[in-house]
């Protein structure tokens, strides 16, 4: 756990989907976020379950450790191919584990997304936002591409139809120098591009605030920048990050407060 943070009310850039009442961001990964990929998971007090669709087709890493921990643990695995494990989180989010010695940077290797036309994909992540192609398999119709080298990798796979968002609303965010949010604005409304949230200020309680633009692509797969200054303040590791996640889940009482007025949570 890098950081915990508590909200009272929706998020204006519909960080936590399109809800209004109180919810919550816990970032985890293998280390800072200013050189790793991490996962925001939101938690949403009145929500009880959400549908996925087929738009996240799941992140890939390289751990023997996390292979070795499924399997003390019991948690479900199936090897796809030889030394790669499937399994799957709670809420039904796909991990694809490498059964290799963790690597020294990032373990992670990259996010699927699930799109309806590669070509079209491909050019809108590297034409307009300026990504390296790194592979692109038409026959397996699926692409790899990525800012740098030493980073995260995100892999494009065609899925045969209509990409359905369902109702989990994830997004992939970058930070990058602020200077350059207005012009990837302007650029985004001289291309008749989507963009979900002009550019905005958005505050954390006693944490930095940061501007974010966010976007959406061929097939409305939400991306959010965001000023990078300003972000590394905000996104520092918090050594009371597993404290405050603790102490936050000791005091949900939602599921209680549901059950005595005989309710249940939303189905989102």
């Amino acid at each position: 756990v890098l950081r915990h943070e508590e909200f009272e009310e929706g998020c204006k850039a519909s960080c936590n989907g399109p809800y209004d009442g109180k919810w919550s961001k816990t970032m985890v990964g293998y280390g800072p976020e200013d050189d790793h990929f991490v996962a925001e998971l939101t938690y949403n007090y009145g929500i009880g379950e959400y549908r996925l669709g087929n738009d996240f087709l799941g992140i890939t890493l390289v751990s023997s450790q996390a292979v070795s921990n499924a399997k003390k643990m019991g948690w479900p695995l199936k090897e796809i191919t030889a030394g790669v494990f499937e399994t799957e989180a709670p809420g039904g989010y796909k991990f694809y584990l490498e059964d290799k010695e963790q690597l020294k940077q990032d373990p992670v290797l990259k996010v699927t997304l699930g799109v309806s036309d590669l070509q079209k994909s491909v050019n809108y992540w590297s034409d307009l936002l300026g990504m390296k192609i790194y592979e692109k398999d038409e026959k397996k119709q699926r692409a790899l591409l990525g800012y740098a080298d030493n980073q995260c990798k995100l892999e494009l796979k065609t899925v045969g139809g209509a990409v359905d968002h369902g109702t989990a609303f994830g997004r992939i965010a970058f930070s990058c120098a602020k200077e350059e949010l207005p012009n990837i604005e302007a650029l985004m409304k001289k291309e008749n591009q989507k963009i979900l949230t002009p550019l905005v200020s958005l505050d954390t309680p006693g944490k930095a605030t940061v501007q974010v633009i966010i976007l959406a692509d061929p097939d409305g797969h939400e991306i959010c920048f965001v000023g990078d200054e300003a972000f590394r303040d905000l996104s520092k590791v918090d050594p009371n990050g597993d404290k405050l996640l603790d102490d936050a889940m000791a005091a949900d009482n939602s599921d209680q407060w549901f059950a005595a007025r005989k309710m249940k949570k939303v189905s989102a």
